[in-house]
């Protein structure tokens, strides 16, 4: 199939959305500010900041997605004018405000924490008094990674939570959920209206990122059906094509929902090697119309993220069931440069494999000697 699909931004998921959709004969552009980013070893960058960048990313492709969800909806709409635009603009609009993110779960009957508006400092005194503490504070639009948010545990945090992210404009205030884990569910639903779902991934952070995640989430057969019925909901409500990920906090009550986001997900890399069907190429395949493929996992995975520093290529690689991604992308703390993924042919050889490749990594982040799977 000879087809070209635009994508915006030019990320490390644009990078493996482009890497999946090479066997297919599908090529990709991106549109980026940045010609020299991640993606522009797998096809043509034009630049955001190009005179007439976006008129010239609309002309190269015949059919687009995007890479994240932060996607400015002003350059959606002149897109759309004229091309289609998987996911929908929608859900796009949907993600990029918490308030109107946990509206929609509402509506469909996903449980979330007891949440407020806040758009001033007494409206956030207000919120405090109902909901109680601890609440966590966050702007309605951007933020990731642990950013643009603030944990109010006491009374006297209240001025400094406001000073700080008051500024953004409007905020969501949510009940400090008590969790015993945080899980994701992905799925990809096709042009047709056919859905697939990966399993449950259990994913750890360190410092508001993403340090690994484990697939599929020990003790989660009870779990699986739930967050499929969820994300199915949202995605035949949206009309959804394409692959949208939906985070969740795992309760005494049962499961929550965090957030959702609609284009392939961090939490989801492991699908590379671990499943029949990757989440990048199953994105490519909803896109460009054509039939799904299995998201059956071959056998259980540990995703490790490489954040800040690269590790020494031929130690990773020296680890049996080891498998190196590298994104092109320079060194600094906190971001998110590589991944491996773990997937021995014995999976009780996981724990081992995670101890050894926590000496490994100059920043092993949750990796300890001590991990056990």
């Amino acid at each position: 199939m000879d087809k070209t699909i635009g994508i915006f931004g030019g990320g490390q998921l644009g990078r493996m959305m482009a890497q999946a959709a090479l066997p297919l004969n599908i090529q990709c552009t991106f549109f980026e500010a940045s010609t020299d980013c991640p993606s522009a070893a797998l096809g043509p960058v034009i630049s955001t900041q190009a005179e007439n960048g976006l008129q010239d990313f609309i002309n190269s492709a015949e059919v687009f997605s995007l890479e994240f969800e932060n996607t400015p909806l002003s350059d959606v709409d002149v897109l759309t004018e004229t091309k289609q635009l998987h996911p929908p603009r929608q859900a796009l609009a949907i993600a990029q405000h918490r308030l109107s993110e946990k509206a929609l779960f509402d509506e469909l009957d996903i449980p979330v924490a007891p949440y407020k508006a806040v758009t001033s400092l007494e409206s956030l005194q207000n919120a405090v008094a109902e909901l109680g503490l601890p609440i966590v504070l966050k702007t309605s639009r951007g933020g990731y990674d642990g950013k643009g948010q603030f944990v109010l545990r006491t009374a006297d945090q209240i001025d400094q939570a406001w000073a700080e992210l008051g500024p953004a404009g409007e905020l969501i205030a949510e009940s400090f959920v008590t969790f015993s884990r945080e899980v994701s569910i992905i799925a990809v639903r096709g042009q047709n209206g056919d859905v697939k779902t990966w399993p449950l991934a259990e994913n750890h952070h360190h410092n508001g990122i993403l340090s690994h995640s484990i697939v599929p989430a020990p003790n989660s057969v009870d779990l699986q059906p739930v967050a499929q019925d969820y994300i199915t909901r949202l995605l035949n409500h949206l009309n959804y094509v394409g692959v949208l990920t939906l985070e969740l906090f795992v309760t005494d009550k049962g499961l929550y929902a965090n957030e959702m986001a609609p284009r392939v997900h961090n939490s989801g890399h492991w699908s590379i090697e671990g499943a029949v069907c990757s989440q990048f190429e199953n994105h490519i395949r909803a896109v460009a119309g054509l039939p799904l493929g299995s998201t059956e996992m071959i056998r259980p995975t540990v995703l490790v993220n490489i954040i800040g520093q690269h590790p020494k290529t031929e130690d990773v690689l020296a680890l049996e069931g080891a498998h190196l991604h590298l994104y092109n992308k320079s060194e600094r703390e906190g971001r998110k440069i590589g991944h491996i993924t773990l997937m021995p042919i014995d999976s009780s050889e996981l724990t081992t494999l995670c101890r050894q490749l926590s000496k490994i990594l100059p920043n092993p982040l949750a990796l300890s000697e001590d991990m056990t799977i």
